[in-house]
């Protein structure tokens, strides 16, 4: 797999290959952009007349340079109206671009990034499509050996992803940009270890596999301590280690620091839940979509792409993060429900249903990180319920909290990046739901509000540190195909922990 080559350029008519140009709404072109069209003899014009281009919001009109021209092909593209225009749509606007581009076969192309209205582009815009680009190119192909010819359905015997894009961004300010650019890449990487980590099959990618990939963070500055089944015995994490009993393969918590900050500053915190594969153990699940079960560990992928991210990008902030890394299968040592298991905290814990399993590693993760770290704040991830998909589907996560800050932030990094959240309630009436008459609480509450009895319970573990919760059940697995992604999972959270953390705790 060969990702696009993004690079930033003067503001000039490109004299060879692709030519993209940028319309509004009402198909106006800028400057820059009507010069090349006269300089080719008015043909974008003509052509935005006779196809009724009107610039809408991604639209595309395509069209053939004539011959001497020097440009193979002229490329336009709407961004509809400038008062609906987002931030965000900038991303959208680079991952819609590059999707035109592989749909032409095209190699490489020159973007001529310029406002149709007047004015110049920023350069935190600019590095914006870069960044879109740079994420639609994303595939996941290793497992396949061949490449279909997309025109006959022949097998070509070719790799897939041998040669990625060239794109050049025609920008004012573009050694600017470039510089901004260079943080946005160390982000899309993080996206794309995300993605990868939560597309690798199964039996590929157990907990210990999963360990080493974070341990490779190393490279990069990160701090990275593994603490295996008998470290986990010996503090007492009688919760996690529970869940992973019936797999023959042992469990692991990752440690990651990232010590950007200065030393006196308190660590904030991410935590992830990493089931590398969930059967439902005991209470096993049904067989249909049971295949999407090695996206369980969305959360931790999701930690460990962030970590990438803020030190690939020297993020000036200390950082402490955690994966609880298992897998849930049933046999004969398998928990069952009834089982009653004794959390790191102290706390006692009923089983009720072995498929509630990704709060109990939370459980005694969070305890540990609260405990050790004393962190500003945890943040906790994970694809905990189908509840949480029956109230928002795919396209918000929810949250829930015990800070009224942390929830304000990441709404608006979210309205940021995109990637959506909307607050879900908490409450001592919810609270009441998980008491178990045999232990001090039961894994789950029933069916009515099981996203809200998981967080409920998880918050049990946190000790009164400030705590929010984000359930990616929706969001981490069978991501909506949008301008940015076109694989199955997105790597959904590592742009909005990221926006957060620039917005708010970098000094």
């Amino acid at each position: 797999m060969a990702l696009p080559t993004i690079s930033f350029v003067k503001l000039a008519a490109p004299e060879t290959g692709v030519a993209v140009l940028l319309a509004d709404d009402g198909a106006k072109l800028g400057a820059l952009a009507s010069a090349i069209d006269a300089a080719h003899g008015g043909l974008v014009t003509r052509a935005i007349e006779k196809a009724a281009f009107k610039g809408k919001q991604f639209q595309f009109l395509d069209l053939i340079a004539p011959a001497g021209s020097g440009l193979d092909r002229i490329l336009v593209v709407g961004l509809g109206k400038g008062a609906d225009w987002k931030e965000r749509d900038w991303q959208r606007l680079g991952g819609a671009i590059a999707g035109k581009l592989a749909e032409i076969k095209a190699s490489g192309a020159t973007v001529v990034v310029e406002r149709p209205a007047g004015g110049e582009v920023e350069a935190e815009a600019a590095a914006d499509i870069g960044l879109g680009a740079f994420l639609r190119g994303y595939v996941f192909d290793r497992y396949k050996t061949k490449k279909k010819d997309e025109d006959s359905g022949s097998e070509k015997g070719e790799k897939t992803g041998d040669k990625g894009l060239k794109l050049a961004l025609a920008v004012d300010g573009h050694l600017a940009a470039k510089k901004v650019y260079g943080a946005r890449e160390a982000i899309g990487e993080g996206v794309n270890l995300a993605r990868e980590l939560i597309l690798e099959p199964p039996n590929v990618l157990g907990p210990e596999e999963f360990a080493r990939r974070a341990k490779e963070l190393e490279k990069l500055g990160v701090e990275v301590e593994i603490l295996t089944e008998k470290d986990m015995k010996k503090l007492g994490m009688g919760a996690f280690l529970g869940v992973g009993q019936g797999s023959s393969r042992p469990p692991r918590l990752v440690v990651m620091r990232w010590n950007g900050g200065k030393e006196k500053d308190k660590p904030i915190s991410f935590i992830g839940k990493g089931v590398v594969f969930d059967s439902g153990g005991i209470s096993i699940k049904p067989a249909g979509g049971m295949e999407d079960m090695k996206a369980d560990m969305g959360g931790a992928a999701c930690v460990t792409g962030l970590m990438h991210a803020l030190a690939a990008r020297k993020a000036k902030v200390n950082v402490v993060a955690a994966i609880g890394l298992v897998e849930n299968m049933p046999d004969g040592n398998a928990q069952r429900p009834g089982d009653i298991v004794t959390s790191m905290s102290g706390q006692t814990i009923e089983i009720i249903n072995t498929d509630a399993e990704g709060r109990l590693v939370l459980a005694d993760v969070v305890w540990y990180i609260q405990d050790r770290f004393k962190p500003q704040f945890m943040i906790d991830l994970a694809t905990l319920t189908g509840a949480i998909v029956v109230a928002l589907g795919k396209h918000y996560a929810g949250i829930f909290s015990t800070s009224e800050d942390l929830a304000t932030q990441l709404a608006a990094a979210g309205e940021a990046t995109g990637e959506h959240v909307w607050r879900m309630p908490l409450s001592a009436d919810y609270d009441k739901m998980i008491d178990s008459q045999f232990a001090d609480m039961k894994n789950t509450g029933g069916r009515d509000g099981g996203s809200i009895t998981a967080a409920q319970f998880i918050k049990r573990f946190t000790n009164d540190v400030p705590w929010l919760h984000i359930d990616i059940a929706g969001t981490a697995i069978g991501s909506p195909q949008t301008e940015t992604n076109r694989v199955w999972s997105s790597g959904w959270g590592v742009r909005l922990l990221d926006r957060l953390v620039a917005d708010h705790y970098e000094k």
